[in-house]
């Protein structure tokens, strides 16, 4: 199983960068960082969603086009029924998701979190939406803890931008 120690082995950079090449262009320059989560800050983001961070860090990555900074990228895991879901949240300069990308799903159950359709419900929220399985977001039959975590999971990954971002920023 490849967790947070070695994250970037087994292809999960090469699949995130894709992914942001992908929806971003080639010409985009990518900056990829290992931040470090305040303990204080990460503490009551966790109260709040009911969810724990996976580590105190997160990988980041801005995305710079044209001689400015036009996105931001957080790599995170949450737990699913056994095995961790390592996700992607693209945020724009103001901290609005533009999209959502599930990188790797470990689980026999509960893949259609993957889908570009399900994802689409995130595009838009900020740490200041509401994160409703149900009413905001749907619940997928048969991948009901998949739903909970992903959702909590981009929900408090929203929650933590704001603290985060100014640490991006720099090349």
């Amino acid at each position: 199983m490849i967790l947070w120690g070695s994250c970037l082995l087994g292809g999960i950079r090469e699949d995130v960068e894709k992914h942001l090449y992908r929806q971003f262009g080639d010409s985009i320059i990518l900056t990829m960082k290992k931040v470090s989560l305040d303990k204080n800050i990460t503490t009551k983001i966790e109260k709040k969603v009911h969810q724990r961070f996976f580590k105190d860090f997160i990988y980041t990555w801005t995305i710079h086009g044209d001689n400015n900074v036009v996105a931001y990228g957080l790599l995170d895991n949450v737990k699913g029924l056994s095995m961790p879901i390592t996700f992607l949240v693209i945020y724009d300069v103001n901290g609005n998701i533009m999209n959502s990308h599930v990188v790797k799903y470990r689980e026999p159950y509960g893949g259609e979190i993957a889908s570009k359709k399900w994802n689409g419900q995130f595009v838009g929220r900020s740490g200041k939406s509401k994160f409703l399985i149900g009413d905001d977001i749907d619940g997928i039959s048969g991948a009901t803890i998949s739903v909970y975590s992903m959702t909590t999971g981009v929900m408090k990954l929203s929650l933590v931008f704001p603290f985060i971002k100014s640490q991006l920023s720099v090349r």
